[in-house]
């Protein structure tokens, strides 16, 4: 065991701040990582305030990590020390059931392990995410990030990256597709990137008439005031693929009436209220409503490599590990274009106390 330095939280009362804790040495399979940044997604704040009603205290979020590689396993060959690699949502799952068979371990029937907030074998405890110096991980989970992009960038490719790119991909979008993406935050800024990237022909749907610039300088062809009942209707029926990004309650009916017959939605975003769907919304052009979940490690190296291609990462803010706090209360306001992301070399100046 090795000390490490970080930021948690003990209590869902209690702030995120400095703390100590114990990681595992590397066994046999595993890679350290030295965090130089880690991505601040809106499941830390939940889990963090135990919002959940599951959170293992202490909890050290992060799950959008990317650093250097300082040691690895005696039966690891596809990394050394000095690789850049990144760590996303799960650091382990079953690797026998069907889901993990074919490579799609976020859906592991037992259910996948967590990068924080999970059970941890070889300690007895439970796992501490980035926010924190170093992690340790078994090599299957972990990922090459391409050299070419900025780091900093690329840490929320690992979660709000892949959320966005396994549905365009699963459901093929490409040249000639009609892609809407609702919504202009996290994710939705990352859903466009990605579509316009494929070749697709991508339209924002927003209620802010002020993000129609930076929607087109992300990749958007048209943006469409979805508060505007004359402009939806002028949409309908004419989209093969919307990705809905939006965590808020909102009018899902208004969204698929404009897909084409066979079309699809997919709900990436996560109201905390059920959306009400009415069935001919979906029964009259035998359209799709579905969900879909981050994506396997294989398909989330994918998406890196495809990010590498097409020079691709999210738009940032950076911050010191000091501020995380603030920075929770500004991605409750949606103040962030598009992700803040953690300088861990801030953690240097942390004098915390002892667990």
């Amino acid at each position: 065991m090795f000390e490490c330095v970080g930021y948690g939280a003990e209590s869902a009362e209690a702030p995120v701040a400095p703390f100590r804790f114990q990681r595992r040495d590397p066994g046999p399979k595993d890679v350290e990582i030295a965090i130089t940044y880690c991505g601040v997604c809106h499941s830390d704040l939940h889990q963090a305030r135990n919002e959940w009603q599951n959170t293992l205290y202490p909890c050290v979020p992060g799950h959008e990590i990317v650093g250097r590689v300082t040691r690895v396993g005696a039966e690891v060959t596809g990394f050394k020390p000095g690789d850049l690699a990144g760590v996303g949502c799960m650091v382990d799952s079953c690797r026998t059931c069907a889901s993990c068979r074919e490579g799609l371990e976020q859906y592991c029937e037992p259910g996948f392990t967590a990068t924080y907030n999970g059970p941890e074998p070889q300690t007895g405890g439970h796992t501490f995410g980035g926010y924190s110096s170093h992690v340790v991980v078994d090599r299957h989970f972990v990922l090459r990030i391409p050299e070419t992009l900025d780091p900093a960038g690329v840490a929320p490719l690992l979660c709000a990256g892949i959320t966005t790119y396994s549905p365009l991909r699963h459901w093929k979008v490409g040249p000639g597709s009609r892609v809407g993406i609702v919504g202009l935050g996290g994710l939705g800024h990352m859903g466009l990137k990605l579509a316009h990237a494929m070749g697709a022909s991508v339209t924002l749907f927003t209620t802010s008439p002020g993000k129609e610039a930076d929607a087109k300088r992300l990749g958007a062809d048209a943006v469409v005031i979805s508060r505007d009942p004359e402009a939806m209707a002028a949409q309908g029926e004419r989209f093969d693929f919307i990705l809905d990004t939006v965590a808020g309650e909102h009018d899902i009916n208004a969204y698929l009436a404009l897909l084409k017959r066979d079309g699809t939605l997919v709900q990436v975003g996560a109201p905390e209220k059920p959306l009400p769907v009415h069935v001919f919304s979906v029964i009259w052009r035998r359209r799709n409503f579905a969900g879909s979940l981050i994506g396997g490690i294989a398909e989330t190296q994918e998406m890196l490599d495809f990010c590498g291609q097409h020079g691709i990462t999210a738009d940032i803010e950076m911050i010191p590990i000091q501020e995380i706090e603030t920075a929770y209360t500004r991605m409750l306001k949606s103040d962030v274009k598009y992700r803040f992301v953690i300088d861990m070399a801030s953690l240097s100046d942390v004098a915390p106390k002892a667990a």
